[in-house]
């Protein structure tokens, strides 16, 4: 049994739900346990009663009440799933050996459970990936739901801490794609936007969204964090559509999608940032080309890069793109050979 613990909240572990943040800490602790710490006021964010779901800032204060020793006894993995679903997801590996599994996330499937999502996402279908272990792998970082591409899990607890150790640290390179409204200049450019949350329209707030600060307002807006993105213009199509890279280098909440919504390039079927009334330079598209252009968003985790843990070894992962992505591709007559691998290396 540990002891009460007040744990501040870093810049790298701001704006995590509460309850995710807790379970990197303590990965035996069940969601079940948390919100009943957080229903009887034992579980506390400076000093105040909190929800599971609510999101952290820098600088709160976390009251973590006495948790008991982590059971060695691995609980037994549920294998509760449709056949179709395990063969969907077993379909997605991309990478696999005794310490990491990478997967190529299908678009409009979540990372994890969430009000509305039901049962259906990563988290409960890595249960079909255990591949010989006695515990599912676990998640060490997330992808937006209609986000698709490269998601890592780790095959045990320690590869799990080692992963995302390496995530906050920015030790790994993520290169992302997307289809954007215009064409964004210069080619080669980055965008330095803070990023601030705002409640939504719902009488519960729902429909947040994230809003972009300049950098010279960031000291005067509460709650705004620091954001960075590196991105390339690959290629256009006359002056209405572009093949874009981009990196971030901080990971805050939909920084791709705010970032290049701000800069007047929104990414093609981003409804939440990209409404035909977005300003984007000449025509003033919004994020939808119409004709034969798939409406779904056209954002993909194309490659992560990083140390592995064990080995030594610099390990990269790829993913094609997914189905709605590729016949746009197609349509513009582009290939993913024609990128750079890394178009950002010499920035490094």
């Amino acid at each position: 049994m540990s002891q009460v613990q007040n744990v501040t909240i870093g810049p790298d572990d701001a704006d995590q739900r509460l309850d995710r943040w807790l379970r990197r800490m303590f990965p035996h602790v069940q969601q079940g346990r948390i919100e009943k710490m957080c229903r009887k006021g034992e579980l506390r964010v400076d000093g105040g009663r909190v929800k599971a779901n609510t999101r952290l800032n820098a600088g709160q204060v976390v009251r973590i009440p006495p948790i008991p020793a982590e059971d060695h006894k691995p609980a037994p993995v549920r294998m509760d799933l449709h056949p179709a679903d395990e063969e969907m997801i077993q379909g997605t590996v991309l990478y696999r050996d005794d310490h990491i599994i990478a997967i190529n996330k299908p678009p409009g499937l979540p990372t994890q459970g969430g009000s509305g999502q039901g049962v259906r996402h990563v988290d409960a279908l890595s249960a079909a990936l255990t591949f010989g272990y006695d515990e599912k792998p676990r998640l060490v970082h997330r992808l937006d739901k209609d986000t698709s591409g490269v998601l890592l899990l780790a095959r045990t607890r320690p590869m799990a801490k080692a992963l995302t150790e390496a995530m906050r640290h920015r030790l790994t390179h993520k290169i992302y794609w997307a289809l954007v409204a215009g064409v964004p200049t210069p080619y080669l450019g980055e965008i330095r936007y803070g990023l601030v949350k705002a409640r939504g329209h719902g009488a519960k707030g729902e429909g947040e969204k994230m809003h972009c600060v300049h950098p010279h307002e960031m000291n005067g807006t509460p709650g705004a964090q620091r954001a960075h993105t590196l991105y390339a213009t690959l290629y256009r199509v006359a002056g209405r559509a572009s093949w874009v890279a981009m990196e971030p280098i901080t990971g805050r909440t939909h920084q791709l999608r705010a970032h290049m919504a701000e800069i007047g390039h929104p990414i093609i079927g981003d409804g939440k940032y990209g409404g035909s009334g977005q300003d984007n330079p000449g025509d003033g598209w919004g994020a939808q080309l119409g004709g034969v252009i798939s409406k779904k968003l056209h954002l993909h985790a194309r490659s992560l890069s990083f140390e592995h843990p064990v080995t030594g070894k610099e390990i990269t992962v790829t993913a094609p793109l997914p189905p709605h992505m590729a016949q746009s591709w197609e349509t513009f007559g582009w290939t993913e050979d024609l990128a750079d691998a890394d178009p950002f290396e010499s920035l490094r």
